[in-house]
């Protein structure tokens, strides 16, 4: 990347958090300054006009497949971060699911130095909570979290730990180094050859549905469980009614338990299947009309604590084919903002300062990566790390999947017109995004002056 780190840059006339235009001056990897518009001009420093654009600390993804090491075809990390850059993220979490697994000190720390040498964002491995997450014996929880790569988030995400002795001892094992246990909630046996969620829609087009029940009743399960051993739950995709119900009553209860949404679990529908485009396949189901609702009320009332993406691209031939062959899962890196704009900021439900909350603030908190020099999810404040995203929320665009910077083109948005886009993001005070594009096409448009 040949974006220097030592460049100093002042945005100018940047809303931090939608408020009043400053000056917010990155040097030296830190805030140096907040200003009054035009007061700040440090010497050679470049000058990005930010006029009528929202500044947010940058964005932080607890739930990113990456694929890599061995499903390169799909995603690399390499191209996976840089399309995080282009989303806004300054830090993701990549998922276990690789292959081979996450489940050793070797394989994390692999992906950790990988993520290093791409420094697109920062990238934290989540560990694997059982050998090749065959559900059936522990994997290496302490050495994963001794390891340089600092593993703090374990999960099975794509299998649920459906064995309740040995979720008990994953979070009693956590406890030590204070991880979390971040459980893709699936009742297997209630979910067999399932394709889309259950109701109305999967008996008319003759799927096999998948009940909402087989994620709440994981989820009371679990809380419990967290409850019992005083440990730490953190629920995967939550994205039903019920579910929003079960992690409010166990808040209410003082359980530590934390849950997230994705962005198309605010938007979509079930209603999707009825043209059997593998597109809209995903785990868990797009569910109805009232779940939509339900979790953009969690989400609102902070019963939900997060957005996380779960990014999941896949190779054409694993999409390009008949519903029940297809695999699961959507993209979501690059238009997540923008979904969260339209669904949260735009309806009046959330201000920036919300967003800023559920996409930076408390998913740094709960992968615990919101401490020491390489924190995130940090104020925008002098001597802040300067993890920076600069969003237009005036603009408008069209998605197209093949024109995206992720190796995948499995978006569910596909023609469709988001609001808002990311201008620039910024790595500990280093332009990774410029003018709306990654630094080495930005850097040959021009910066905005």
């Amino acid at each position: 990347m040949s974006s220097a780190a030592t460049t100093t840059y002042v945005l100018r006339g940047a809303r931090p958090l939608g408020g009043e235009p400053v000056d917010l001056v990155l040097s030296g990897g830190v805030i140096a300054e907040v200003a009054a518009v035009g007061a700040a001009s440090p010497t050679d420093a470049v000058v990005v006009d930010a006029t009528d654009l929202v500044a947010l600390p940058g964005l932080v993804d607890l739930h990113t497949h990456l694929r890599e090491p061995g499903r390169e075809d799909a995603e690399t990390i390499e191209s996976g971060t840089r399309a995080a850059a282009a989303g806004g993220f300054t830090a993701v979490h990549a998922m276990a699911n690789t292959t081979p697994v996450a489940d050793t000190a070797g394989v994390v720390e692999q992906v950790w130095r990988l993520g290093r040498d791409a420094g697109w964002v920062d990238v934290h491995p989540v560990g694997a909570v059982s050998v090749g997450l065959a559900g059936r014996q522990l994997a290496e929880l302490g050495a994963m979290a001794d390891s340089a790569a600092r593993v703090r988030v374990f999960s099975d995400d794509g299998r649920c730990v459906d064995d309740p002795i040995l979720m008990r001892r994953a979070l009693e094992y956590v406890k030590a180094f204070d991880g979390v246990v971040a459980q893709h909630a699936q009742e297997p046996r209630l979910t067999e050859g399932a394709q889309m969620n259950e109701g109305v829609v999967s008996a008319e087009l003759g799927l096999a549905g998948w009940p909402a029940v087989a994620e709440e009743a994981i989820i009371a399960r679990d809380v419990l469980l967290a409850e019992h051993v005083g440990s730490r739950l953190h629920v995967c995709h939550l994205s039903t009614a019920g579910s929003v119900e079960i992690v409010r009553w166990a808040k209410g209860r003082g359980i530590d338990v934390t849950a997230e949404v994705t962005p198309h679990h605010l938007i979509l529908t079930d209603e999707l299947a009825r043209g059997y485009d593998p597109t809209f396949k995903v785990n868990p189901p797009l569910r109805t009309a009232a779940d939509v609702e339900a979790v953009r009320e969690g989400l609102a009332d902070g019963t939900i604590d997060i957005v996380a993406t779960d990014h999941a691209p896949h190779a054409r031939e694993d999409k390009d084919c008949e519903w029940a062959a297809a695999a699961f899962g959507m993209t979501g890196l690059e238009t997540a903002l923008s979904v969260v704009q339209q669904t949260m900021v735009d309806t009046g439900r959330m201000t920036w300062a919300d967003v800023a909350r559920v996409l930076s603030a408390a998913p740094a908190r709960i992968g615990r990566i919101d401490t020491g020099e390489r924190a995130q999810g940090r104020p925008l404040e002098v001597g802040e790390p300067a993890n920076v995203t600069l969003v237009d929320p005036a603009a408008r665009r069209v998605v197209d999947g093949a024109g995206q910077v992720t190796a995948s083109t499995n978006t569910p948005f596909q023609g469709h017109e988001l609001p808002g886009a990311v201008v620039a993001t910024f790595l500990r005070g280093r332009a990774t995004v410029l003018d709306g594009a990654p630094v080495e096409a930005a850097e040959a448009q021009g910066v905005r002056t």
